[in-house]
């Protein structure tokens, strides 16, 4: 009996031992996403099983489509939300009506739940668009440190922040009027690079074998 308690136990530990580099058995490069803000870097990575979303993000980003965007919504205990054109005028009114032009069909998966960092695209709602296809440019990024599991299977969840989760969270706190608009603009330049899974891995203790767990 005693044998079988510590067997037990033994089993109970490796469960809790993080899944290691080679564990992973990684190979190739993947794109780090960096948005830069006035409060700090946010580091990112896309998945693969979202590939429209992921394709579509990266050529924006590319593009330099998403430089001098602001993060135009911030809800403390909720998500910022970012990615609008419209939010480079000098009309704060418009901002969370723009866009690239286009729409990209729905790739919600079970698997990549609202978790604290989770990236997502934004949408119209259902009653207009029931397909619930993304925005062509705008996604939010969850704050809330417990996730917020009521958006999962709603909205395409495309990503995670692997670095800067202090960053989100003093985004979120910024003043901001009745709108959810900051009153002090919060201004992003996005860059990617490419590294090596292995070294992403390692850097930022990410498994990408169950990346939204």
């Amino acid at each position: 009996m005693r044998l079988h308690k510590i067997l037990c136990a033994i089993v109970a530990l490796l469960f809790l031992v993080p899944v290691t580099v080679s564990a992973q058995k990684l190979k190739g490069k993947d794109q780090l996403v960096t948005i830069s803000t006035p409060q700090g870097d946010i580091k990112l990575v896309l998945f693969d099983d979202t590939p429209k979303h992921k394709e579509n993000f990266l050529k924006l980003a590319k593009e330099g489509f998403y430089d001098g965007t602001t993060f135009h919504r911030v809800i403390d205990g909720f998500m910022i939300q970012g990615g609008d054109p419209n939010s480079k005028d000098d009309n704060p009114n418009n901002d969370g009506a723009g866009g690239p032009g286009y729409t990209v069909p729905a790739e919600i998966t079970p698997n990549h739940k609202h978790v604290r960092g989770a990236v997502a695209a934004a949408r119209m709602g259902d009653q207009v668009n029931p397909m619930k296809e993304s925005s062509g440019s705008q996604f939010y990024i969850v704050e809330n440190h417990d996730g917020t599991p009521m958006l999962d299977e709603a909205y395409t969840v495309f990503g995670q922040v692997v670095d800067g989760l202090d960053v989100i969270d003093k985004i979120a706190e910024q003043p901001k009027n009745q709108r959810d608009r900051p009153l002090t603009d919060v201004k992003m330049k996005v860059t990617v690079e490419s590294v090596k899974k292995k070294k992403i891995a390692k850097k930022y203790k990410y498994n990408y074998n169950q990346p939204a767990a």
